[in-house]
């Protein structure tokens, strides 16, 4: 009797852990399932169910290939080799879940008794990944400041400019950065600053195209007391001051009078400035970055821009190459635009279609990298919510350059784009059948047929076309 009321409790205490370990299983956020060392199904957990959709019916007492839609059975490769697995992707239940795996053998005293696997859903991953990056944007945008990995692009000519700016970075020499506009010259600016020994001194930025002269002198080497009308009491100081120990990065700069110039030009030159309505010259420690869209060789030639100024601002030249001249990195820069929209205006993009992508390698693109992020702005504007790749019809009709074809409902007349750099009139008769194929493309949605049909020309040249033309 004795005996028997020994066993019973080791039963019920049994009993009492096998609840308390189902409990603990069950109330997991992970799921979790279990096979048997023949690899059947022996037990899974309601997270399980939650995110691959199969329950205990359809899985216990099952081989362990049931609930796999893509990838193969880490279970059975734990069995065999009585090695744990880590972050293997596989696709798992009807839904074709995406997930990482892993995987452990259960062995007790030395016997393999079966393994257990860990799923966890790559969309929480994701959305952690993004929290990360929403949380790194945030600190730069506190600190206003970007640096040489936010400078997206593989190309060979952006990471010789990335290169050059790196060299310019360490010294400290005048830097003048040189582009169109919108190719991302204030982005190398700040990157300049905080690859210098100043990166803990201020950065400050002037627009010297957007202030007037006389406000644009006053607010870059400040003014004393009475120096004109409507001064402040006391005088103010100037941004060259407030840069002391920093970076000043002057944008615009071939936009600056030649009065003002002659007064920069001392700053560079004797490391000092003078206030306006003041004599007494002010010591200042400041690195200086300029950039321009403009041709100062030209502005030069025609006087209107000082000789030993550029030699000054000139030290190093930056050369920030144009989109149209780095299309190989328009994909990535569309993935990283994506993820920023996506942040912004609360979509799920995840990408742009394969035409929709050929049209934008395809173009021109004048405004530059800015241009770009206008353009993918405006087409997930254009999107539904729910849909998650950006389409042709997404997208605005892009103005190709010298495409006149009314036949076509397009009617445009823009001659920038169209280039003689590769050589005469074989290259610009290159560039405006390709402009002509693309548009056309893009008015049909990227329908070949109705795009042939519209340029009356069978289905079979117009395909001989597009591989000319490296769109397909």
């Amino acid at each position: 009797m004795e005996e028997f009321d020994e066993l019973r409790a080791k039963v019920n205490t049994l009993q009492e852990v096998r609840i308390l370990l189902s409990a603990i299983i069950d109330s997991s956020q992970d799921a979790i399932s279990v096979v048997d060392e023949n690899g059947l199904g022996l037990l899974i957990n309601p997270a399980y169910t939650r995110l691959t959709g199969l329950t205990a019916s359809d899985v216990i007492g099952k081989p362990p290939t049931v609930d796999i839609a893509e990838g193969e059975s880490m279970h059975i490769q734990v069995l065999k080799t009585r090695q744990s697995v880590k972050g293997v992707f596989m696709k798992v239940g009807p839904k074709r879940k995406e997930v990482i795996v892993n995987v452990a053998p259960i062995i007790v005293s030395g016997q393999l008794r079966g393994s257990v696997g860990v799923l966890h859903d790559i969309s929480e991953i994701h959305k952690l990944s993004e929290e990360l990056e929403r949380a790194k944007r945030l600190i730069r945008h506190l600190e206003a400041k970007y640096t040489f990995s936010d400078i997206i692009g593989e190309s060979d000519a952006i990471k010789a400019s990335i290169e050059q700016a790196r060299r310019a970075a360490v010294t400290p020499a005048t830097v003048l950065l040189r582009g169109e506009s919108g190719t991302g010259k204030e982005l190398f600016a700040h990157a300049i600053h905080r690859s210098s020994d100043r990166q803990k001194g201020q950065f400050i930025r002037v627009n010297c195209g957007a202030l007037a002269e006389g406000l644009l002198e006053s607010e870059l080497f400040g003014y004393v007391e009475g120096a004109f009308t409507g001064a402040k009491r006391g005088g103010k100081s100037g941004l060259f001051e407030e840069a002391n120990g920093g970076t000043i990065f002057l944008d615009e700069i071939g936009e600056i009078s030649l009065n003002l110039q002659a007064k920069l030009l001392r700053a560079l030159q004797e490391r000092e400035i003078v206030k306006v309505g003041d004599n007494r010259p002010f010591n200042i420690d400041v690195r200086v970055i300029t950039a321009t869209n403009a041709n100062l060789e030209a502005e030069l030639r025609a006087s209107r821009f000082r000789e030993d100024l550029y030699y000054r601002l000139n030290v190093i030249p930056v050369i920030i190459p144009p989109l149209r001249q780095r299309r190989e990195d328009i994909p990535l820069l569309v993935h990283h635009l994506i993820g920023s929209f996506n942040q912004d205006y609360g979509r799920c993009v995840e990408r742009v279609s394969d035409e929709a992508l050929q049209i934008l390698m395809g173009y021109h693109w004048p405004g530059n990298v800015r241009e770009l992020e206008n353009i993918l702005g405006r087409a997930i504007i254009n999107m539904r919510l729910g849909e998650t790749v950006v389409e042709l019809q997404h997208l605005p009709v892009l103005a190709y350059p010298n495409v006149n074809y009314p036949e076509l409902g397009y009617d445009n007349s823009v001659q920038s784009g169209l280039t003689t750099e590769e050589g005469g009139f074989e290259s610009l008769q290159r560039q405006w059948e390709r402009a002509i194929l693309l548009v056309t493309l893009q008015k049909n949605g990227g329908n070949k047929t109705k795009s042939a049909q519209d340029l009356k020309m069978s289905l079979r040249n117009f395909y001989y076309k597009l591989e000319r033309h490296a769109l397909i």
